[in-house]
């Protein structure tokens, strides 16, 4: 089987949260090797750390099972945050007023590249 491209991707829609925080989950685990992403996502303070973990491991899986690729020379090459869409609410107010509430969800990508180990000529 050939393997013409070494990228995997994996994404996660409609998480309720907005994409101000969850860019600073995706921005920590840029560049990262993927079992080092998701033991620092697994020990993260953040509620969105969650659901950034299962879209690392989806794109894991999408490796192993749709191209069969070696999980231990996968590194994270991009993780980026796009906007979905905005639930607006509206919040009572005095004297007969309402004042409006955003309630924004967010797109996690996260893309796995393959790191080609280069072998040493003896």
């Amino acid at each position: 089987m050939q393997k013409n491209s070494l990228t995997i991707k994996a994404v996660n829609k409609n998480v309720r949260c907005s994409p101000r925080k969850l860019s600073l989950v995706c921005n920590f685990i840029k560049g990262k090797k993927a079992d080092l992403a998701l033991r620092d996502l697994e020990f993260s303070r953040k509620r969105i750390a969650k659901d950034v973990s299962k879209t690392v491991k989806s794109a894991i899986a999408n490796a192993e099972n749709n191209n069969q690729y070696d999980i231990d020379n996968l590194f994270v090459k991009e993780a980026y945050v796009g906007k979905s869409l905005v639930m607006k609410r509206f919040r009572p107010r005095a004297k007969g007023r309402a004042s409006p509430i955003k309630k924004p969800f967010s797109r996690i990508t996260i893309v796995l590249e393959e790191k080609k180990m280069k072998k040493e000529n003896k």
